[in-house]
């Protein structure tokens, strides 16, 4: 344990913390080298964390909350790395720091595919691996654990709430044609909740998802494919949206294109990750309901690492704690005690 201490050459000078043992790093601010000493605490607990990117509000959440977990004071020494939503830069993450010898790699994989030969090299360098958020198809003993959201529960918690909403309105035997913002294709989270909806939407025969189209889990990408879906047909009931970014994206083709949206309006919104502006936009009338994908992960993240450097089991599996919320709930109270 903590090998980092003793040799470390490639560092990003973001996350430099103080300790007892000199070292040397380069900045990712720039392509040149650029090398600074920095202190090292033998105590610490030294974690690499890849990130998938800051493509939303999610995203920047859960970032936050793991940078606020492992701290210094809390016992960790944090390598942190944004892959801006590029593979490539997450195995060269994941490849520096197996040689920096961190205790653990965190990993938020981009897609599922792709990561059997770099978590072999974490393999074999005896480095765990944790997988956080999202999950890698790859065999289970390259990976120590994983941690995250059931996604593809939330689609199908999604799909339930559309019949309860459905019947309560008296459509339940109405022909409903149905659209979709998929997130990043192969993401987990776009897995899980298109398989998850689609469970739900088999049982409904009067209900036609007319097309998916990847929004790319961000609110320009979202508005660009919602508007090329408005011009495409003229019929669309309802918006399954997987995730709240590009939920505000689909509003925001909807309103210019004089269609109105909400529980007023003509066309339902469902959505997911349920962040504040979610909360926003369900007060101001633009949004349906919105299903949790908790983003804070940090203090049960540093639970698991800390459990493992002590020599104690960690279950393979750990969902977080998740509902959802509509626009029938005292929505400004909930607001006010949301994190994210």
């Amino acid at each position: 344990m903590n090998r980092l201490k003793k040799f470390i050459y490639i560092l990003p000078a973001a996350m430099l913390c103080t300790g007892c043992t000199a070292v040397e790093a380069p900045s990712t601010e720039s392509a040149a080298p650029h090398h600074e000493e920095v202190q090292v605490d033998e105590s610490l607990i030294v974690v690499g964390f890849s990130q998938v990117g800051a493509e939303s509000d999610w995203r920047n959440a859960h970032t936050e909350s793991i940078k606020a977990a492992l701290t210094p004071e809390n016992g960790f020494y944090l390598i942190f790395e944004d892959a801006q939503q590029k593979q490539e830069n997450q195995t060269k993450a994941v490849r520096n720091f197996i040689l920096q010898e961190v205790d653990y790699i965190v990993l938020s994989p981009i897609v599922e595919s792709g990561w059997d030969a770099v978590l072999q090299e974490a393999k074999d360098a005896g480095i765990p691996v944790i997988l956080d958020d999202r999950l890698a198809d790859v065999d289970e003993d390259l990976y120590t654990c994983w941690l995250g959201t059931n996604a593809e529960r939330e689609g199908e918690m999604a799909g339930h709430w559309l019949e309860e909403y459905l019947e309560d309105a008296g459509r339940d035997q109405e022909t409903i044609h149905m659209v979709t913002l998929q997130g990043t294709l192969g993401a987990t989270a776009q897995i899980g909740r298109t398989n998850g909806f689609s469970k739900v939407l088999k049982e409904h025969k009067n209900w036609e998802m007319m097309e998916m189209m990847e929004g790319d889990f961000t609110q320009a990408k979202g508005q660009e494919v919602m508007e090329e879906l408005l011009d495409k047909y003229e019929d669309i009931d309802v918006v399954i949206c997987e995730n709240d970014n590009m939920a505000f994206g689909a509003v925001d083709a909807i309103k210019p294109a004089e269609r109105t949206c909400g529980p007023e309006g003509e066309i339902t919104i469902i959505s997911f990750d349920a962040v504040q502006a979610a909360f926003d936009a369900m007060i101001a009338g633009d949004i349906n309901a919105t299903f949790e994908c908790n983003p804070l992960h940090g203090p049960k993240l540093a639970e698991i690492l800390k459990t493992l450097a002590e020599g104690g089991e960690v279950d393979k599996i750990s969902y977080m704690e998740e509902t959802y919320f509509d626009t029938t709930m005292d929505l400004e109270s909930i607001r006010e005690t949301r994190a994210y």
